[in-house]
């Protein structure tokens, strides 16, 4: 069986685990100084696995800043900016509405920007999609206690912009680091995040890090089941096929993740939540489905 058959299932499993860790991880640390211990620690376990490997490394010194740049934003101002926003009072459920807004904010950039073209049943697919995370997290939007998000203006705006963030960096990657070895350009990419990450813990955090057991699991799933497992995945995807079919698997991350807090933490599977996975998967079909090209006979 090849990567490219089962690398979506894996990825949608390895990404969704993120929302977990955060939330255990925000118990024991402060947002910027996790992610900046887990940056770091994540390019020098690439530069490990570089070494090791062999892996071949950019030629050009416009490649290794392209890998940086691209790394400020799809790891460092996505992730700062998400955690950020949560831990000031986003509701999750809010911030999986906004989550969802990436797969359509690629695939209406992506014409402009990387000269992609949908067809029209990925259209629909994305559109089903986004149907489908509203239905999914309906409850919690309804949620008295998300009626009112004046207070959380600023938070609203900055998760916002993270998931221009993270759309950006994926047009950004697929555009201008199609070639060259995906384990140097992810080692390139984390020095770029920890860039953002670390002058904003040193400058708004007191570096809290509790290193209980709990605290040093978080970080080691992070470091190598998201950041090594989650994003080599993701980097592979958006290099072997069309940059909107790799962002529409966000779409399952909502749904993935409350199953997975179902089996950890005993929260309550809805029927809207049911329901909108359903459509969600349907939706992810039709966006990733090869399109059935019909042969015209030859002519005698």
């Amino acid at each position: 069986m090849s990567l490219d058959r089962f690398a979506p299932a894996v990825f949608v499993f390895l990404w969704s685990t993120g929302w977990v860790v955060a939330k255990y991880a925000a118990l024991h640390s402060e947002p910027f100084t996790f992610l900046s211990i887990r940056y770091a620690l994540s390019a020098l376990a690439f530069l490990a696995f570089c070494l090791a490997s062999r892996a071949q490394w950019p030629k050009s010194r416009t490649t290794w800043l392209r890998a940086v740049y691209s790394g400020f934003f799809l790891h460092g101002f996505y992730l700062a900016g998400l955690w950020w926003a949560i831990a000031n009072g986003v509701p999750a459920g809010i911030s999986g509405i906004i989550a969802a807004l990436q797969p359509l904010l690629t695939a209406m950039a992506a014409p402009f920007l990387v000269g992609e073209r949908l067809q029209q049943t990925q259209k629909l697919g994305l559109v089903f999609g986004f149907i489908g995370i509203a239905i999914a997290i309906s409850p919690k939007l309804l949620d008295p206690a998300t009626s009112d998000l004046t207070h959380a203006a600023l938070p609203l705006a900055i998760n916002l912009i993270a998931m221009g963030s993270v759309t950006y960096g994926t047009l950004y990657q697929k555009k201008h680091l199609q070639s060259g070895d995906l384990r140097s350009i992810a080692t390139l990419q984390y020095v770029g995040a920890l860039f953002l990450t670390l002058p904003l813990s040193l400058i708004f955090e007191h570096q809290q890090f509790d290193g209980t057991a709990q605290a040093f699991s978080a970080l080691i799933w992070s470091v190598f089941g998201l950041s090594m497992g989650g994003v080599g995945l993701l980097l592979y995807l958006i290099r072997r096929g069309q940059v909107s079919r790799a962002a529409s698997l966000i779409y399952l991350m909502p749904p993935a993740v409350a199953f997975e807090a179902f089996i950890a933490f005993g929260e309550p599977l809805t029927v809207p939540l049911i329901l909108g996975t359903v459509i969600v998967v349907v939706g992810v079909y039709l966006t990733n489905r090869k399109a059935v090209e019909r042969r015209r006979p030859v002519e005698a």
